[in-house]
């Protein structure tokens, strides 16, 4: 069903259960009072990686991108909800520097989930109404779970673990708190997820020096990197296939990511 087709709230509705970025951009209306959703191409670009990555073809994805570019929106918010929908059993890790944030992201996703229209397209239901931020989980037993880099991950497991900004950006000039975020990942959170082989990792955040988690993480291999300069450094060309088929996108040496937004 392409966004054309669409002709009443019942396609609408199949069409949010197809499609990550008309998820994306109903999240966002939940949560902004309506406010229409200023798309761009990194945002279907990214929407686009992230669909990837729950058909299971991506399984370990970096995404670089600057802050106030909806990033947590999509990775943290959306990307839970969305899961979930689909599948009410999976688990998700959510990590990201504060606990105070990861709390807000979690207060996010369970409003959405508590909508009507959420309701209505997935039908997925959490145990309680005032479902405890750390652990949103189903009445299908899956779970998202909410923590911060260092936290404690003791007997839990996911299918899927999303990092999001997991050092703060006042922090990565300290090589200690580099470290201790580096080893964190690697010492408690890889370890946690369910299967390797077949369990997928995201990390998404804005680069703070080339020893951050992304340059520790690039040392490995097997990670698909999508990066957005907040300014082209080189004209950009991406290709990425979608529901609706292959969309390309260009951006050329000196353009802003998104000028509505950040000139």
């Amino acid at each position: 069903m392409k966004p054309q087709a669409i002709r009443n709230i019942a396609d609408l509705n199949a069409l949010t259960r197809l499609d990550f970025e008309v998820m994306a951009q109903r999240c966002f209306a939940e949560l902004n009072g309506g406010q229409a959703f200023d798309t761009n191409w990194h945002i279907s670009l990214m929407a686009a990686k992230l669909q990837q990555v729950i058909s299971g073809e991506i399984k370990r994805l970096i995404i670089n991108i600057p802050p106030r570019h909806l990033k947590s929106h999509l990775a943290s918010v959306t990307l839970p909800a969305y899961v979930l929908g689909l599948d009410p059993t999976a688990n998700i890790v959510c990590a990201t520097y504060a606990q105070d944030l990861s709390d807000k992201f979690a207060r996010d996703c369970r409003a959405v989930m508590q909508s009507d229209w959420y309701q209505a397209c997935f039908g997925t239901k959490l145990t309680q109404t005032r479902a405890a931020l750390q652990e949103l989980i189903t009445t299908k037993g899956g779970s998202r779970y909410a923590t911060s880099v260092g936290g404690t991950l003791t007997g839990r497991g996911g299918d899927l673990i999303i990092i999001d900004d997991p050092i703060k950006p006042s922090d990565a000039q300290s090589e200690a708190r580099r470290n201790s975020a580096n080893e964190w990942f690697g010492g408690t959170l890889y370890p946690r997820l369910d299967s390797k082989a077949t369990g997928a990792i995201i990390v998404i955040m804005q680069r703070l020096h080339e020893d951050d988690p992304t340059g520790h993480l690039l040392q490995q291999q097997g990670w698909e990197v999508l990066s957005f300069p907040a300014i082209a450094e080189a004209d950009e060309t991406h290709v990425v296939e979608t529901l609706f088929g292959r969309r390309t996108y260009t951006r050329k040496i000196g353009e802003a990511l998104h000028p509505a937004r950040e000139n």
